[in-house]
């Protein structure tokens, strides 16, 4: 087969007059090379997957402490949720009692109103004066009452506390005696 090869080349490039121009080129060599030389098969590279090796540590035991403290901070949660929902009931009875408040005001407003229209005071005033049940005050039954001066309080007649060991059984005895008067 080699000495086909040979020939083949011999014949293409050696009898043909001119051809030594052409067979210098590297368009011709390239040529030349791939029908001489099969090409190798690119294969695909194949990577391999290396997973790291973890060291893994066994599996200790559970703590009583960590148990505990868990059970302490749901209870701390639970407890939390329970405040929470008091305290949203508790501000819906606020507002309720807020709206209620507002319309009993309303409601007080118009019956001061009503109670007002019912009693006519200057009518009541001339039926009293005109069967003379009652009859005006006169300028010497007025009196005046100055509130100008600062307000001031004098005590006489004070007593004076008892002191030592007199006073503890004067106290003492006041003492039993207000509590006998609340049991009656």
């Amino acid at each position: 087969m080699a000495e086909m090869a040979k020939r083949r080349r011999k014949y293409a490039y050696g009898s043909v007059p001119g051809s030594n121009a052409y067979e210098g080129s590297a368009a011709r060599r390239l040529e030349r090379d791939t029908l001489v030389r099969p090409r190798p098969q690119v294969r695909a590279r194949e990577r391999a997957v290396a997973r790291p090796r973890v060291q893994v540590r066994e599996a200790g035991r559970v703590s009583v402490f960590a148990v505990v403290g868990f059970a302490a901070v749901a209870l701390c949660a639970v407890l939390l949720m329970f405040g929470y929902v008091q305290l949203a009931q508790i501000s819906d009875q606020v507002v309720s009692l807020e709206n209620e408040i507002t319309t009993l005001k309303s409601e007080e407003a118009q019956l001061r109103v009503q109670y007002e229209l019912a009693y006519d005071l200057s009518a009541i005033e001339e039926a009293v004066t005109a069967d003379g049940s009652m009859i005006r005050p006169e300028d010497s039954q007025i009196v005046y009452v100055d509130l100008s001066a600062p307000d001031s309080v004098e005590l006489f007649n004070e007593e004076s506390p008892m002191t030592g060991v007199m006073g503890l059984v004067e106290s003492a005895k006041d003492i039993f005696r207000e509590v006998v008067e609340y049991f009656r």
